[in-house]
């Protein structure tokens, strides 16, 4: 029997190169074949399962997957739990290599969350809920991530399932991040630490948190310490070939930029970790280095909408250049304002390339928060310029007088104490 099964998947192999839908009916055949579940049969199955979900991943056929899950039910009853888990696990990681197939794992995650309850399949259950909530937080729906992330916590706790529990409390803490929730994200992370601390971590997990980590960090601003949490993330992503090592090689560039040495980063980049990983987003954030370094607004505003992919649309990176736009654009008034006692507000906009509305709102918070000494003139639509005030020596002086008098009068006031004593 097994021989016979081991001939069809080798012709449906075969016929996979050149007749694709052939190939597919074949393979489907095989594997939903009511035949017996001897262990060389099971093994056979399993292989033909693997080759369907990368032909269906060759078509872009994401529902094909997800009618295969749903078909494979009947087959799954009749082998091991561990091995269903891998199986289902395997074709829901089929559907995310298909581009646009979001929203379906979402629902094939749920219907297969549904099953695994009918069936008291609580092992496979969780590992797809942590992977629905995942989804959930790809798609920006972050109370439901939250809701089903509590609830499991609360489940995987009394199990004691530590590595589950570091996969729990990475991703709430990746949750609470993109909420803007600092301080929950951080206990989450530490919780993650906690745990993982008690546990062997496989290497891919175990950069997935230092890499929060960094981000972390970054957030508080302490770019040193996340420039080496990315560092050790990115070592260890790129010793396991992981094509993920390309974005965590970005957030270390850009915690150089922000440390502002973005003179390191072409060096970062050429050297031979750097080189392995040369691409789009290598090169947006070599491009911001530069803008950077140039003090150039206009470059780093056509940076930003020339890379808008590897710039904006990541989260992590638009908010630090957000923050870092910010800085380039103080440093730059600055530097325009330098010789002026008085100025139009107007030519100091056609000056540095912007409209006079943002360049207005600019100098009246940048006075507020006393990068310089002015007023803003808006009858006139001028800015006045002060010079800065030399410091008042009679405040300090008068504090060390009332100081010198109150040592005075506490040693008046202890040898008053020995008379009376």
């Amino acid at each position: 029997m097994a021989s016979e099964l081991e001939g069809r998947l080798k012709t449906a192999t075969e016929l996979g190169t050149s007749d694709v839908p052939a190939a597919l009916e074949q393979l489907k055949g095989l594997v939903l074949e009511d035949s017996n579940s001897d262990a060389d049969a099971v093994r056979i199955k399993e292989q033909a399962i693997t080759q369907l979900c990368e032909l269906y991943i060759k078509q872009g056929n994401a529902q094909g997957l997800a009618d295969l899950l749903t078909s494979l039910r009947t087959f799954f009853n009749a082998i091991p739990k561990a091995k269903t888990a891998k199986l289902v696990r395997s074709i829901i990681d089929a559907i995310a290599k298909v581009p646009g197939s979001t929203q379906l794992q979402v629902d094939v995650c749920r219907a297969q969350v549904e099953w695994a309850k009918t069936e008291k399949r609580t092992f496979l259950r969780q590992r797809i809920e942590l992977r629905l909530a995942s989804l959930y937080m790809q798609v920006k729906d972050y109370p439901a991530a939250l809701a089903l992330i509590g609830t499991l916590l609360s489940e995987v706790k009394k199990l004691d399932d530590k590595l589950l529990l570091v996969d729990i409390y990475l991703l709430e803490s990746k949750v609470n991040h993109a909420l803007r929730n600092v301080p929950k994200a951080r206990a989450s992370l530490t919780a993650a630490r906690t745990a993982a601390n008690a546990i062997y971590v496989p290497l891919q997990l175990q950069a997935e948190i230092d890499c929060q980590s960094g981000i972390l960090c970054a957030e508080e601003k302490d770019y040193k310490t996340a420039y080496s949490y990315f560092f050790e993330s990115f070592e260890q992503l790129s010793s396991l070939d992981d094509p993920r090592a390309a974005q965590v090689l970005k957030y270390m560039l850009l915690a150089k930029v922000r440390q502002d040495q973005a003179d390191d980063v072409p060096g970062i980049i050429s050297s031979k970790a750097g080189l392995k990983y040369t691409g789009p987003e290598v090169e947006a954030m070599r491009a911001v280095a530069q803008a950077y370094h140039d003090r150039s607004l206009q470059t780093f505003q056509d940076v930003l909408e020339a890379h808008k992919t590897q710039l904006v649309d990541d989260v992590v990176v638009h908010a630090h250049l957000a923050s870092l736009y910010d800085t380039l654009l103080q440093q730059n008034l600055v530097r325009l304002i330098e010789p002026f006692s008085r100025v139009e507000i107007s030519h100091v906009a056609a000056l540095i390339g912007l409209p006079v509305a943002t360049v207005e709102s600019k100098l009246s918070q940048m006075i507020l928060d006393k990068k310089f000494s002015g007023t803003l003139d808006q009858g006139a639509g001028c800015l006045e310029v002060f010079s800065p005030a030399p410091p008042d020596a009679v405040y300090p002086a008068a504090l060390d007088v009332l100081d010198s008098l109150g040592r005075v009068v506490d040693t008046l006031f202890a040898r008053s104490q020995k008379v009376v004593a």
